[in-house]
C-alpha cells in the first residue's frame, strides 16, 4: 500500500502526534517534524542516518512569524525576506532561546524558509508550530524531487508522504547567514547570487564547510548517486577514459547521441538552465536505477543557477 496521500488533516494528526511526515516544496521534498519535540527531531536524525552536527532547516508559514524563532535580524536578511519569501531562500539567524539546540547543532544561530508550495503553506498554517524539514532522503544520496522518490527511500520508515506532484525548482534552497552586518552565502542554491546581490550589494561564499558546518547542505560529499559519477566539461575526452563501460550520460542542451553511450538523458534540450536545475535530480534517479557501470554529467555554464546546479553535481562526484 502507497504511503502517498493528499490528505492534509491526515498529515497535519500525525505531525501533531510526534510523527514524520514527507512535505513538498519548490525546491526538493523534505522530512518533516515539529521543532519542539525532541521525539520527531530525533526521528528525522535516525531516519535519514544524518550526523546530529548538521543543523536542520526550520519551515515557517509567512515572514511574519519570523520573530518566534529569531531575533536581530540585520537589515539585510529583512530585504531578502521581503523579496523572496515565500521562495528557495533560507536565512541564517541568532536563534531565540525557545529553538532547540537538538535543531541547531548546538549553534546559537537557526536556518529558518518559507517554502514556496501550495500545499505545505497551507499544511503551516494549520500548525501550531514550525516544520524541521531537510531532504527526506538517506543522508549524502540523490534529493527526492517527486513523491515516489520519498517513497522508495522510506516507505518502511515513515507514514506518510504529502503529494504536492513533482517540484517545480528542483535543488535546494540558496542559505544566507550573517557575520554582523556582512551577508554570507553558506550554500549555492535556486536562487542566485546574483539576483541576492541585486538586492543586498556584495556578498561573500563559503558554501563548503565539513567540520561542524554552519549551515545545512554544506558537506562536501552529498546530493550522490550510488552510481559513480563524473562532470565532464569535454565529454569526448572523458569518454576515451572509459572503454568497454556501461555509460549513462547527463548532457545540456541537444542530445549528443555519442555511440559509446547506453543512455543518454538532457537536462534542457533548449540549453534552459531553469529547466536543467528542474530535471537535474529526478534524471540522477532514473540513470542510477539502470545498470550502469558510470554516469557522465556535462557541465553547465557557471552563470546564474547553472553555478549553483555544478556545485551540486560536483558534491555528487566527490
Amino acid at each position: 500500500m502507497s504511503i502517498i496521500s493528499k490528505d492534509l488533516n491526515r498529515a497535519k494528526q500525525l505531525l501533531e502526534s510526534n510523527e514524520l511526515v514527507a512535505i513538498p516544496t519548490e525546491t526538493v521534498y523534505g522530512l518533516a517534524g515539529n521543532i519542539y519535540s525532541e521525539t520527531a527531531i530525533k526521528q528525522i536524525f535516525k531516519t535519514k542516518e544524518r550526523p546530529l552536527f548538521n543543523p536542520l532547516i526550520v519551515h515557517i508559514p509567512d515572514s511574519d512569524y519570523l520573530e518566534n524563532v529569531a531575533m536581530e535580524i540585520p537589515e539585510k536578511a529583512s530585504k531578502l525576506a521581503k523579496k523572496f519569501w515565500p521562495g528557495p531562500l533560507t536565512l541564517v539567524l541568532n536563534k531565540k532561546p525557545t529553538v532547540p539546540v537538538l535543531i541547531t547543532a548546538g549553534k546559537d544561530t537557526v536556518a529558518v524558509r518559507v517554502p514556496n508550495h501550495p500545499v505545505t503553506l497551507k499544511l503551516l498554517k494549520t500548525l501550531d508550530f514550525p516544520l524541521a524539514a531537510p531532504s527526506a532522503n538517506p543522508f549524502g544520496n540523490i534529493s527526492p524531487t517527486r513523491p515516489e522518490h520519498v517513497e522508495k527511500y522510506f516507505s518502511k520508515k515513515i507514514k506518510m508522504v504529502l503529494d504536492g506532484g513533482a517540484c517545480k525548482e528542483g535543488i535546494e534552497s540558496t542559505i544566507v547567514g550573517f557575520n554582523g552586518e556582512d551577508p554570507i552565502v553558506y550554500r549555492l542554491g535556486t536562487l542566485s547570487i546574483e539576483e541576492i546581490e541585486a538586492i543586498i550589494g556584495p556578498v561573500s561564499i563559503l558554501n563548503k564547510k565539513e567540520v561542524l558546518p554552519d549551515a545545512p547542505g554544506m558537506l562536501e560529499r552529498h546530493y550522490a548517486p550510488k552510481t559513480t559519477t563524473i562532470l565532464s566539461d569535454s565529454i569526448q575526452k572523458t569518454l576515451k577514459t572509459l572503454e568497454y563501460k556501461k555509460i549513462g550520460l547527463l548532457s545540456f542542451g541537444p542530445k549528443k547521441n555519442f555511440p559509446e553511450v547506453s543512455t543518454e538523458l538532457s537536462l534542457s534540450e533548449s540549453s534552459n538552465l531553469e529547466e536543467a536545475a528542474q530535471k537535474l535530480y529526478d534524471a540522477m534517479h532514473q540513470l542510477d536505477a539502470i545498470d550502469l557501470d558510470v554516469i557522465i554529467i556535462e557541465k553547465l555554464p557557471e552563470t546564474g543557477i547553472g553555478r549553483s546546479i555544478n556545485d551540486r553535481i560536483l558534491r555528487a562526484t566527490k
